[in-house]
């Protein structure tokens, strides 16, 4: 049996905190932004350049795409750099493991892979129109928002954790005769 180590709340918010005061002084300083930017569009990018490699003329005919080159850049980056770090951390405190479903899903829905699979393409699908549509990544508004001790991110962040805890308990609500757990 293999122990788990967590990070403790108060160095992971720490480190959090250091890293975004990083990453303004970065994006604003070193390359020279006129704002603090998001990642989120950096997600469609990024699929414009694996649609890039199948059908390049369609890529080149996009509107949006002949508007927001399709290209790697810092955001793109940035993007990268939240999976390698996320994949060290897991290594670091020993929790990383492969799982195909997760304990929580197979409970509810069983363990059938494609079940999970449409599930978390449409979950996705949804999270992009959502971001596309407020015109920015809503994690890093509510985040960002709240470093700068903003109105809106409160709100934001208010709306955001609302919304979840709803949608949770939408989807995982318990089944007739279970409690609440």
């Amino acid at each position: 049996m293999t122990t788990v180590r967590s990070w403790r709340p108060y160095v992971a918010g720490a480190l959090v905190g250091i890293l975004a005061i990083a990453s303004v002084f970065v994006s604003t300083k070193v390359l020279g932004k006129a704002k603090y930017l998001g990642a989120s569009t950096t997600f469609v990018r990024s699929a414009g350049l694996v649609e890039k490699t199948v059908a390049s003329d369609h890529v080149a005919d996009n509107e949006y795409y002949q508007s927001k080159k399709v290209k790697v850049d810092w955001q793109f980056m940035v993007v990268l750099g939240i999976l390698i770090g996320s994949f060290a951390a897991s290594r670091i405190d020993r929790s990383f493991k492969f799982e195909s479903v997760p304990p929580i899903w197979s409970e509810r829905f069983g363990d059938n892979v494609g079940v999970r699979a449409v599930g978390a393409f449409l979950g996705g699908i949804v999270a992009m129109f959502g971001a596309r549509l407020a015109g920015g990544c809503p994690s890093g508004h509510g985040l960002s928002g709240l470093m700068q001790l903003s109105l809106s991110g409160f709100i934001a962040m208010a709306g955001f954790f609302g919304a979840g805890v709803l949608v949770a308990r939408m989807v995982y609500k318990p089944k007739k005769g279970e409690g609440i757990r």
